[in-house]
């Protein structure tokens, strides 16, 4: 059932045009380029008086070279790609990406990371081990290993190995995690033998249950990025990071009498449910063909959902399956995660290939009212090599003291940040790991922001070459 313009008014009424939704996050504000900077001048001098601002204070630089923190704050090598083994003896596959945890055994913390490698396995040199039972394709190089954190000790093993393009997922609410590749790669491309852009369900508790791998064609194959899982209605939500022409926002509806649980996604039929992509309008009714066309937060627009005409793409790319007019795009939709009833939704950039620039959105969507209203808004940043500002947001958590924590995957320097219910940014952690040389230093992204179950930790991965890190210290609850 479509939206009416009447329904869409009283909607965003009820939301107070969408300025200040209750709960965790609540409205996330800023002008363009202002959500760069820390209200603790994090770019400055320490001062005694820094804590009594957002955030924590300035980042301190590492005498280890890995990772830039406040005072008082520490963090803990748990994986190491080439360095840290697995229990089979194998070293720790590399490009760490999305990450989710769970309560583990006798108190451990169970962690399912994904590896983002794509095409054959012989591109890289610490793909995911081809581990018998749990191969997808023996040609690919992705999966997801499962880390389980003691005080003590760490234990590695692989959950799922043969996928591609392993980037983001979700967290389920029946404690599993869903892993998307981001790939179109079919049998015959790029060296794989099967096709691939599909979603795989991982058991971090079970693993007997990860036997067999088994895409969930329901959910489409495409480009995925992550996906979140409605609790209440059973919903899933989708985001696709692709352009020519720019991805798409999904919604998978299961088939009537559907349960979800703890493996039920590999029982579905290859077409269960029904697939389908938004389709945006303004407060006037107006088709709203881009989401950068959003220039201030607290923009609000009603949403539509659209069939898929094809969910498993045989001859044409599910997003180039519709014209223009019938469905709403955005360029690098990435990050998703559930909280405060609905989904937070990232678009890390936009450039030419979109009516309007910037350097990133977060989105929340609201299913109860059908509304999507932009939290969080960057400017282009106009020097990404120097400290300060923030750009190019990708993997989000809700923050258990309040707002989001946002990973970093923009141009120059990369971050870990805060942003408060009132859109006050500050920074969390520097990568200070250089990738590249002196003369042109290069530092890659973080991924995988997650908190532990209780909050006292929070893990995340700087990518390239792979490293998974936990982070603790003087967590507080954020002032708005």
């Amino acid at each position: 059932m479509s939206l009416t313009r009447r329904d869409f008014a009283r909607n965003t009424a009820a939301t107070g045009a969408g300025v200040a939704l209750a709960g965790t996050v609540g409205a996330l504000a800023s002008a363009p380029n202002a959500l760069a900077f820390a209200d603790t001048e994090t770019a400055g001098e320490a001062s005694a008086d820094a804590h009594h601002g957002v955030g924590y204070g300035p980042l301190l630089p590492d005498p280890k070279g890995i990772l830039a923190l406040p005072a008082g704050f520490s963090y803990r090598v748990i994986t190491y790609s080439g360095k840290t083994t697995l229990e089979s003896g194998e070293p720790t596959p590399s490009n760490h990406d999305g990450t989710a945890t769970f309560d583990g055994p006798r108190g451990a913390t169970l962690l399912v990371n994904n590896h983002e490698l794509k095409g054959p396995r012989a591109n890289w040199t610490y793909p995911v081990p081809l581990t018998e039972g749990l191969v997808y394709d023996p040609a690919a190089s992705g999966g997801c290993t499962v880390v389980e954190v003691r005080r003590d000790h760490v234990a590695e093993w692989v959950g799922i190995a043969g996928t591609s393009t392993n980037c983001a997922g979700g967290r389920t609410p029946w404690d599993t995690w869903l892993t998307c590749e981001e790939t179109e790669d079919k049998a015959g491309q790029n060296g794989m033998t099967k096709d691939h852009g599909y979603v795989f369900e991982v058991d971090p508790e079970d693993r007997r249950a990860n036997r067999d791998p088994k895409p969930i064609k329901a959910f489409g194959r495409y480009a995925h990025e992550a996906v979140v899982i409605d609790p209440e209605r059973g919903h899933a939500f989708l985001t696709e990071d692709a352009s020519g022409p720019n991805g798409l926002l999904y919604r998978w509806v299961p088939p009537q009498g559907f349960e979800h649980g703890r493996g039920k996604l590999r029982t579905l039929a290859d077409d269960a449910g029904v697939l389908q992509a938004f389709k945006c309008f303004d407060s006037g009714g107006k088709f709203v063909d881009d989401l950068s066309r959003a220039t201030k937060t607290g923009t609000v627009y009603g949403v539509d959902w659209v069939d898929v005409p094809d969910r498993d793409a045989k001859t044409v790319s599910v997003r180039k399956q519709f014209t223009t007019g019938q469905v709403t795009r955005a360029r690098k939709l990435e990050g998703m995660w559930w909280g405060d009833g609905g989904a937070y939704i990232v678009s890390s950039f936009a450039r030419a290939e979109s009516p309007v620039q910037h350097d990133g959105q977060v989105w929340f969507y609201d299913p109860k009212r059908r509304t999507l209203t932009l939290k969080v808004l960057l400017g282009v940043n106009p020097d990404p090599a120097k400290d300060g500002a923030f750009d190019g947001p990708d993997n989000i958590t809700v923050s258990p003291y309040g707002g989001l924590v946002i990973a970093e995957d923009g141009e120059g320097v990369q971050h870990l940040f805060g942003a408060t219910e009132s859109g006050r940014t500050y920074p969390i952690a520097r990568n200070e790991l250089n990738i590249g040389t002196a003369q042109e230093p290069e530092y890659s992204e973080f991924t995988g922001v997650t908190f532990s179950p209780d909050g006292r930790t929070l893990f995340a991965n700087i990518q390239e070459p792979g490293i998974m890190l936990a982070i603790t210290g003087p967590w507080k609850r954020q002032k708005r």
